[in-house]
């Protein structure tokens, strides 16, 4: 049968597990219910054999026990298996949250770009409705602020002009697609700063939330609230443990306990501490990140303060990579912010699959079956064997390695999780193991152990108590992920796969395409052109070259052609010769101005003329 009618079987299984529960009251998604069919298939109390074809009621049975498991909402086991589906799903480290964040801040400004890049105004009208238009990216690249406040808007519009007036949008216009996106990401970059700028200085700011003092109110809240979780992840492990070791050890207690779910309520919780544990690491390292970002701040705006000085005017080679350093810090504040929104989120909605917990055992329930039960903690159980590790001289060939003897002995990777090795598959229990005992290393992977005769037992057969463990995990499928076994169960099918529409299913093969490709010549040519491998033609080359030691070069000349030869001649074209003797000049002399007073006459019978010249010296023109 081909492979995609076995995925479309296989799908339709999921779908019709997916309809029947739907019909009870309790949707539940395809990822939960491929995790749960792969749960029952591998748990050997369902004799389901993974290497063997399934009948039709064998899937028939399938769907029915996958149906029973998922509306069987008092059991903690399907509480772990949501809790590891919804964290799998969901959960998304530092690096892949910040570049989906930007992936996403890109394709919603990215109309806003084309419309700018893609413009082509022609008038002075359409310049400033492009000019507007950059004044809208940059604010919302920076998201400082809403573009419906004004005040918001005219700040933008005032730091952006005195970065990049209007009378340049002819210059921009005239840029490339690709600089046009360069030169916007720098415009935006430098207005975020210009403005931090001025709120730092009370000239502006408006829209701006102090995201430092923010962030130093809201880690230690949200570090609070995963400790809260932890210090009740931790209470309830060590109490089920020590309830669990009491039925081991008393047959009345035994009998007593079976009824509850212990060790499913254990796993869950273990795998709740994990998933906080998580968390509360990415809450500390933003914590640092914060800090140190608020040292950068800091100290790059007093550095800028103190270059600006109430100056008229700066260079823009001092300042605008100060401007620049103050976005950048204040861009990687708001990750922060969405990084810490993320992590209380996600703390907030893994409280739900904890709730279990509660529901089957009540203070109350779990007050009387602790009575005259000793409850060890970690530290506690650890503490008691500190004092005692394995004695190397009494296994020939294991390798065991101590902190006084190993490099890196604290950053080792340590197999299911940091737990026994031992007490996983004899008694069902995650009990802390201890490095200090020792830590054996059996096939390229080290083990830990929680006592001595734990360790001494493990080290005589590892092989054999490797193989109870996976067991375990087929019988609780919630401890594959919990114990890191994955690799464990990448030879098994992940489902039961479809054979026969009608009669028969079987786990898929699994297919791919590969190709190689080999260099054809490795090592640099070496062929020798002379060479002959015909031995025929060796003789044809050595009669020619015996030949030629019998013959003679002639050369004679005759009196035609003595005297003959090729003659020539170079000659050098004319040139353009001019020659310029006219030269053009002019002078400029002052006007004469002269005026003659007295020449009407007057009262007196004789006349008295007067003559004022008023001409300008030559030397004054």
């Amino acid at each position: 049968m081909s492979c995609e009618l076995s995925d479309g079987v296989v799908k339709k299984i999921i779908r019709d597990i997916g309809r029947e529960c739907a019909a009870q009251g309790q949707t539940v998604s395809e990822t939960l219910v491929a995790f749960v069919v792969k749960a029952v298939v591998l748990d050997p109390r369902n004799d389901f054999n993974v290497d063997q074809t399934l009948t039709k009621k064998d899937v028939q049975n399938l769907i029915q026990l996958c149906v029973t498991r998922l509306l069987d909402t008092t059991n903690p086991s399907l509480s772990t298996i949501k809790m590891q589906v919804y964290f799998d799903m969901n959960y998304a480290n530092r690096a892949e949250l910040l570049n989906e964040q930007r992936r996403v801040l890109e394709g919603r400004l990215a109309p806003a770009v084309r419309d700018i890049t893609e413009s082509r105004p022609r008038v002075q009208e359409e310049m400033e409705n492009v000019y507007r238009k950059v004044v809208s990216y940059v604010l919302l690249s920076s998201g400082l602020g809403s573009p419906t406040d004004i005040e918001v808007v005219r700040e933008v519009s005032a730091a952006l002009q005195s970065v990049f007036p209007q009378t340049e949008m002819i210059t921009f216009i005239s840029l490339s697609k690709k600089n046009k996106e360069q030169q916007l990401k720098n415009l935006a970059t430098l207005v975020t700063g210009i403005r931090l700028y001025n709120k730092e200085c009370r000239k502006g700011g408006s829209g701006i939330d102090d995201l430092p003092a923010i962030l130093n109110e809201a880690i230690p809240s949200a570090t609070r609230t995963v400790d809260e979780g932890l210090n009740t992840c931790h209470t309830l492990a060590h109490q089920y443990t020590a309830l669990l070791e009491s039925m081991q050890e008393d047959q009345h207690r035994y009998t007593q306990l079976s009824s509850f779910k212990l060790k499913e309520a254990l796993f869950n919780v273990r795998q709740y501490e994990a998933f906080l544990c998580i968390l509360l690491s990415d809450a500390i390292t933003s914590a640092q990140e914060v800090e140190k970002m608020n040292v950068q701040f800091a100290a790059t705006m007093e550095q800028l303060k103190n270059t600006v000085q109430n100056k008229v005017s700066v260079d823009t080679k001092e300042v605008f990579p100060l401007f620049v350093a103050l976005s950048n810090l204040w861009t990687g504040f708001q990750d922060e912010i969405l990084l810490l929104s993320f992590l209380t989120n996600m703390t907030n909605n893994l409280q739900q699959f904890l709730e279990i917990q509660s529901q089957l055992f009540p203070k109350e329930v779990l007050a009387s079956l602790l009575e005259g039960v000793t409850v060890k903690t970690d530290e506690e159980r650890i503490r008691e064997t500190m004092g005692t590790r394995v004695n190397v001289s009494d296994f020939k060939n294991r390798e065991w390695l101590f902190p006084e003897t190993t490099d890196n002995f604290d950053q080792l990777l340590i197999q299911y999780h940091g737990f026994c090795a031992h007490a996983i598959g004899v008694k069902g229990l995650t009990l802390p193991g201890n490095p200090a005992i020792g830590i054996l290393k059996h096939k390229e992977k080290c083990y830990v152990f929680s006592s001595q005769e734990a360790a001494y037992i493990f080290a005589q057969d590892p092989d054999k108590f490797i193989q109870l463990n996976i067991e375990k995990a087929k019988e609780h499928a919630e401890l594959i992920q919990l114990l890191e076994l994955r690799h464990q169960f990448e030879y098994l099918a992940p489902y039961a796969q479809a054979r026969n529409t009608d009669k028969w299913l079987m786990k898929p093969t699994t297919k791919c395409d590969s190709s190689t490709q080999t260099d054809t010549h490795i090592l640099p040519p070496t062929i020798v052109t002379s060479y002959e491998w015909n031995e025929w033609e060796l003789r044809r080359k050595a009669i020619k070259l015996a030949n030629l030691r019998r013959k003679l070069t002639h050369a004679m000349q005759t009196d035609l052609s003595h005297m003959r030869r090729e003659n020539s001649t170079q000659v050098y074209l004319p040139k353009d010769v001019s020659t310029q003797t006219k030269r053009d000049s002019s002078s400029n002399v002052p006007r004469p101005l002269i005026f003659l007073e007295g020449l009407r006459g007057g009262s007196s019978p004789t006349t008295h003329m007067v003559k004022v010249d008023l001409t300008r010296a030559v030397d004054e023109t």
